[in-house]
């Protein structure tokens, strides 16, 4: 199994809205007692095994707009099908804090995700969206790139603290339509 956090590397983009992705990546890493350390296929990696799987969490050193190269080569080296791999992301589209868990799904408005589909050519693999929607106007990727505000920190927290959670339930019991359940935000 593979686990794709989105983000863009750089200490400059550190807690902005873009790296929900990098985060929960990291959050999982800790839950699972790894580091994401090695470098493979234009990504930072990790790799353990739980009930004799293998399971890698990636992080892509590629930029946002250009995951879908470094997630390619991931699946490649691993002989997994996209169904095997979940991606994690931001989604201006859904309310601050709130999870949405698809087994499949367009890439909707971001363009990491789109560089994703169009590289393996396929919607249909798994992903957690962690919404960072605001009322704020203006250019998207200004809001994108900014750090977290303040204000959003502990929902903010709350809804990666999930989604590490929902990927280890699903790492331990394989069962995405339980943690889609439990998980996926109903918020308003």
């Amino acid at each position: 199994m593979l686990i794709v956090g989105l983000g863009n590397p750089g200490a400059k983009y550190d807690d902005t809205y873009h790296n929900m992705g990098f985060q929960v990546a990291d959050r999982l890493a800790r839950l699972m007692g790894v580091q994401i350390k090695e470098k493979t296929c234009d990504a930072f990696v990790a790799t353990f095994y739980v009930k004799g799987e293998k399971t890698v969490i990636a992080k892509p050193q590629t930029y946002m707009n250009a995951s879908g190269g470094s997630v390619k080569q991931l699946l490649g080296a691993l002989r997994l099908d996209p169904r095997e791999c979940i991606v994690v992301y931001d989604d201006v589209d859904l309310p601050i804090g709130n999870l949405r868990l698809r087994k499949e799904g367009s890439a909707g408005t971001h363009n990491g995700m789109r560089d994703i589909v169009d590289k393996l050519g396929t919607t249909a693999f798994p992903r957690i969206r962690v919404g960072i929607g605001h009322e704020t106007k203006g250019e998207l990727r200004d809001l994108v790139l900014t750090k977290v505000e303040w204000e959003y920190r502990d929902v903010i927290a709350k809804a990666l603290d999930d989604a590490a959670a929902a990927l280890k339930e699903y790492i331990e019991n394989k069962d995405f339509d339980a943690i889609m359940r439990k998980y996926n935000s109903h918020k308003k």
